[in-house]
């Protein structure tokens, strides 16, 4: 126990709020992107509800959040007890590996020894203890030299998440479940998903990473030693008057490159990346499918309706309506669709299509049309 309570003290959450949802498009936006939401029912923000379900683990004085400067003001505002000192802006995005790679860099600095663990603020989970019991092993594996990962077992091929083949126990005391990982792949095709879930020996990526800092930047100085360059001049200047300047110079160049191409997968290939698997309930609300599904329950015959005051009638039909504006909408007979209603902007399709959406907002943005955007 008191081990435990060490690892807690050295332990650091950071929470990556970047991205634009863009398969959640018209709802999520640039100015307003999904974490800003309430996409789960909870009555707060999906980044709101990430940060209590870390504040056990990590205490409020260490969380971390990484977001733009356009944001700042929407993130500060829904969580009013996080610390200037706390609060990481990004200039522009530049991907998953500048954003975790420049938050592990400040607290290596700040805290050489650090543990932390990286957590979208963007994903729906349920059964918040089972979720801080897997990160409590994931950090014991940390500690001794693994980048970790945290693994979902897949309810259905999805071909929307990367999937860990893991088979051998690690063999850490104090974390009986982890695995270490064979290979790490990015999003296959639906044939080779459904081998990956038929086997019962693959379990999704669900984009949560624990190391220690200075671990998870060596990993990335191994693969881009150019980009670890970089992170690591914008931390030497980040507690300083320095740092608007050197943000402004380096940032811009830095390399944009998932985590899971620097540290993930080059990992894996050394046997230096274990997983955990998670035994709590876990949605990355990727798309409006999701959406209607986590609020139906998963029984399709339902309709889920999202929006503070809509207005909507339906006769035998089922999917999600999500409603922005004071129109009546009226469902007559449809099944499995997707309404989603704005000021601004109107979507029409259909859970089947859902992940579809973002070539919609990738012709919108060609067309000039990016002040729906």
């Amino acid at each position: 126990m008191t081990e435990n309570n060490d690892l807690l003290g050295r332990f650091y959450s950071v929470i990556p709020a970047g991205g634009i949802g863009s398969r959640l498009w018209p709802l999520s936006r640039a100015d307003a992107p999904k974490f800003l939401h309430d996409l789960s029912g909870s009555g707060q923000s999906l980044l709101r509800d990430t940060y209590d379900r870390l504040e056990p683990l990590s205490g409020f004085d260490r969380i971390m959040v990484v977001t733009g400067r356009a944001h700042r003001a929407a993130v500060e505002r829904q969580l009013p007890e996080l610390a200037d000192t706390n609060v990481v802006l990004e200039s522009e995005p530049r991907e998953s590996t500048a954003a975790i790679g420049l938050a592990a860099a400040i607290l290596e600095l700040r805290e050489p020894g650090v543990i932390i663990g990286s957590f979208a603020a963007d994903q729906v989970i349920g059964e918040p203890e089972r979720f801080r019991e897997t990160v409590k092993q994931a950090m014991i594996t940390a500690d001794a030299g693994y980048v970790t990962t945290i693994g979902i077992t897949p309810t259905e091929p999805s071909i929307g998440f990367g999937y860990i083949h893991a088979m051998k126990p690690l063999g850490v005391d104090g974390a009986p479940d982890a695995l270490v990982v064979d290979s790490f792949v990015e999003k296959p095709d639906l044939a080779t998903a459904k081998k990956y879930v038929k086997s019962g020996t693959y379990l999704w990526n669900a984009g949560m990473f624990i190391a220690r800092a200075d671990t998870l930047l060596e990993q990335i100085g191994k693969s881009r030693p150019e980009l670890l360059a970089g992170l690591l001049e914008l931390a030497a200047a980040w507690d300083t008057p320095r740092r608007g300047i050197v943000v402004d110079r380096v940032w811009p160049d830095l390399e944009k490159i998932a985590i899971d191409y620097t540290v993930a997968e080059p990992a894996a290939l050394e046997g230096k990346l274990a997983v955990v698997p998670g035994h709590f309930t876990w949605d990355d609300v990727g798309d409006f499918a999701s959406i209607a599904k986590l609020h139906s329950g998963g029984r399709k015959s339902e309709l889920a309706i999202l929006g503070k005051n809509a207005r909507v009638l339906s006769d035998s039909s089922s999917g999600v309506v999500v409603s922005h504006s004071n129109r009546v909408i009226s469902l007559i007979g449809v099944e499995d669709i997707v309404v989603v209603d704005t000021p601004d902007a109107l979507l029409v399709t259909t859970s089947a299509h859902a992940q579809r959406v973002k070539a919609v907002v990738d012709a919108l943005r060609l067309s000039g049309s990016g002040d729906v955007l």
